[in-house]
């Protein structure tokens, strides 16, 4: 007795279902890729998953406008005494995306930001946060056009509007 399901060709909404869900987890590969790129220290590929134009708000950390000076801004963020493999951990979870066109989509992921080189009875979180995000398909390709981490501990930095800058597909 064979599985049913195998016998019966996919129909037109499942395809099209099946496709969206291509381009979601692309788009979460983005973000995956950015915690490993920046953990690693490749600036250039981190830099490099931004749109031309990308805006980053990032709290204390001030806004940055632009590939090349996002580029040049986490060079400075993460050299001298920070400039180690995996001297901090971006863990990313919860990753919400929300295709909103064929070149757009919307994220959100929490963050927690540990420090691995703290003793074993320190306090390792650096930074709990959200990422609340913009995506744009450039080509086959799809990039951050806006990056706003919100950070909620030590300290709040919150953008105005966080609270609803971001909605949830419905199935």
């Amino acid at each position: 007795m064979g599985d049913s399901m195998n016998n019966n060709p996919f129909t037109a909404e499942e395809i099209a279902a099946l496709r969206q869900l291509l381009e979601v987890e692309a788009v979460r590969k983005v973000r995956q890729n950015y915690s490993t790129y920046l953990d690693t220290l490749q600036i250039d590929d981190l830099a490099d998953l931004y749109t031309d134009n990308a805006l980053c708000e990032f709290g204390p950390y001030g806004e940055w406008r632009g590939r090349e000076t996002i580029r040049e801004n986490y060079r400075g963020v993460m050299s001298g005494d920070g400039a180690a493999l995996f001297n901090s951990m971006h863990h990313n979870t919860n990753h919400c995306v929300e295709l909103v066109s064929a070149t757009r989509a919307t994220g959100r992921s929490y963050l927690i930001d540990v420090v691995t080189t703290a003793e074993k009875t320190a306090q390792p979180v650096l930074w709990y946060g959200i990422y609340d995000e913009e995506y744009e398909k450039v080509g086959d390709k799809w990039l951050i056009d806006r990056c706003s981490l919100q950070f909620l501990w030590p300290e709040r930095h919150l953008s105005a509007g966080f609270a609803n800058s971001f909605s949830h597909a419905t199935a």
